[in-house]
């Protein structure tokens, strides 16, 4: 069965983002609509507490989870919109650093944005994710 999720490339925009400008889904593809992925334990408690990189590292983890129930994989995601509690660049930064790893080639677009805060206690990284699987 062939993939659902194509990344599109522009030699038009410049090559400084660490990821594909766009991404098209096939024709018939299920779409899969992941909430937030957030940097929680099995009991919802909130992990590495101040610590960026580290619950960015558990929000991947939870994501890869939530893929797995749904069928998919980090494989057949479409995009990402990654949250990060910060007013520094930096903090954003060290997040991005740790989501973009996970995805290695499959560097789908995506869209980083300091917020103010975040739904649980002590957290400050989320990722959401679309994914599309064959029809």
């Amino acid at each position: 069965m062939g993939k659902a999720v194509s990344l599109i490339r522009s030699s038009r925009l410049s090559d400084v983002a660490e990821y594909a400008y766009a991404a098209a889904v096939a024709a018939g593809a299920r779409l899969v609509f992941l909430a937030g992925a957030c940097p929680l334990d099995e009991d919802g408690n909130t992990v590495a507490v101040g610590d960026y990189a580290g619950q960015a590292a558990r929000a991947v983890e939870n994501m890869r989870i939530a893929l797995e129930d749904a069928g998919a994989g980090i494989e057949d995601v479409v995009s990402t919109r990654v949250l990060v509690a910060s007013t520094r660049q930096v903090d954003l930064v060290t997040a991005w650093e740790v989501v973009r790893a996970a995805f290695g080639d499959h560097d789908v677009p995506s869209t980083l944005l300091g917020v103010t805060v975040l739904g649980y206690d002590d957290q400050l990284v989320e990722i959401e994710a679309v994914a599309a699987l064959p029809g």
